[in-house]
């Protein structure tokens, strides 16, 4: 299975958070092809940087750095990003979104706003 984490499940299994079932924890530790969007560092920056998330100053470096490869945005995804239905207005889900699409991954989420689009998706 081909797995594109959101940033909240990202940052939940980073922190080894009981948000996350062990079932997922185990999923994301042991699939040989999970993803992390490129977009999910910088959501975390940003996120940091106007007061909307709190964690330690390097938590977009350290999410960066982690054990599981990222996935860069490409212009193609950006196209496919912007093309998407209204759904949702969040960038960064979007772009998650447009990834996942085109190249063929499930999107491991809690977002309720996520599974309306046509895409695959993993219960966090």
């Amino acid at each position: 299975m081909r797995l594109l984490l959101d940033t909240h499940v990202a940052l939940w299994w980073l922190a080894d958070s009981p948000e996350l079932s062990d079932e997922v924890k185990d999923l994301i530790d042991t699939e040989p092809a999970v993803f992390i969007s490129a977009a999910t560092p910088w959501e975390i920056a940003i996120k940091q940087s106007i007061g909307k998330l709190s964690g330690p100053e390097d938590l977009a470096e350290r999410v960066r750095d982690c054990q599981v490869t990222s996935l860069p945005v490409t212009a193609g995804h950006g196209v496919k990003a912007g093309r998407l239905p209204p759904h949702h207005r969040d960038p960064f889900d979007r772009v998650i979104i447009a990834q996942a699409q085109t190249e063929g991954l499930t999107v491991v989420t809690r977002d309720k706003w996520i599974p309306q689009y046509d895409v695959q998706v993993m219960a966090a």
